[in-house]
């Protein structure tokens, strides 16, 4: 609010606090940093308001529960499955995969149970039945085949969907996903479980977040307040706590990836820490093929153009129009 002074003209309050107390200079600098924090404050509220809005589709009902999904384009159909915590708009639409594929691509994309729009059930509905509503919405949607992409936690659910249900697939890739063999997936399963021991207490989901920074390390500032967005503005906590209560149940066996008959693709970061799952992948799946995208993380190569490109070449590659 403005106020007036005499002799002064129409000045705001800080700047009259400034006027009697600082040399000019000092308050243009004062001034210019209270603007540029202004600024700040509305990009960040703008960029917030932009993350949150969602692209309405249709719902599904899959095992009693609504599973929501877009439907967009023609041709061979694509089904997008998010991360853990995010949904298909923040993971797929905000990054422009939706748009590029298609152009291309009949492309579906799903919030997984627990997420976004979709349905939130009880503890002990998760687990299996992240992978059993990919055929189940297939069903729904009357498609027989799909090449099946996930990010994080969807490239876990893909992997498993893999060697649960490879009749109903034409490939997978597994984006920002590896594997780790189950004795020695101890680090991994710790951080799930300490991270829903978290979101029970009422805070965040930091372990994760450790888990999945460069390098390992403590999560900065910037991360530590994305994170806590996205627990909050975005998710139902008691949601998360199943999903992450449920993720042993995605582990696959070494034995379950000599098997699979259905064409992989792995695309990860190169300071993602789950680059060593992909590298421990690569010679056990008969049909794999690798990108390293070099200098990304976990968070930021969905928003590499690397990602979309080998993407794009992979579904080519096992198209049946080719």
């Amino acid at each position: 609010m403005a106020c007036f002074a005499p002799g002064l003209g129409r000045r705001g309050p800080v700047e009259l606090m400034l006027q009697g107390f600082v040399p000019m200079k000092a308050r243009r600098i004062g001034l210019g940093l209270l603007a540029l924090s202004g600024l700040v404050t509305g990009v960040t509220a703008a960029g917030v308001l932009v993350l949150t809005r969602r692209t309405k589709g249709r719902h599904a009902e899959l095992d009693d529960v609504q599973i929501h999904y877009t439907d967009e384009g023609a041709g061979e159909p694509v089904l997008l499955v998010h991360g853990f915590a995010v949904n298909a708009d923040l993971n797929w639409r905000r990054p422009g995969i939706i748009k590029a594929l298609s152009a291309d691509y009949r492309v579906i994309a799903m919030d997984l149970r627990g997420h976004g729009r979709s349905g939130k059930p009880p503890l002990g509905r998760y687990g299996m039945a992240l992978v059993h509503d990919i055929p189940r919405l297939l069903d729904h949607l009357d498609i027989e085949r799909v090449h099946l992409v996930g990010y994080s936690l969807g490239g876990f659910v893909a992997l498993k969907c893999a060697a649960t249900y490879s009749d109903r697939l034409l490939s997978v890739a597994a984006l920002g996903s590896g594997w780790e063999p189950l004795d020695q997936a101890g680090s991994l399963f710790q951080s799930l479980s300490a991270l829903a021991d978290e979101l029970e207490a009422g805070r965040g989901i930091g372990p994760l977040a450790g888990h999945l920074g460069p390098g390992r390390q403590q999560p900065g500032l910037l991360h530590r307040s994305w994170v806590k967005v996205l627990t909050s503005a975005f998710n139902d906590k008691r949601a998360l706590v199943g999903i992450i209560r449920g993720l042993p149940d995605l582990a696959i066996t070494a034995d379950e990836l000599q098997a699979l008959q259905v064409p992989i693709c792995s695309i990860v970061g190169a300071k993602d820490p789950l680059v060593d799952g992909v590298r421990a992948m690569d010679g056990l799946v008969p049909d794999h093929s690798v990108t390293i995208i070099e200098g990304a993380d976990h968070i930021r190569a969905p928003l590499r153009r690397e990602l979309l490109e080998a993407l794009r070449t992979f579904l080519q590659q096992h198209s049946d129009a080719s």
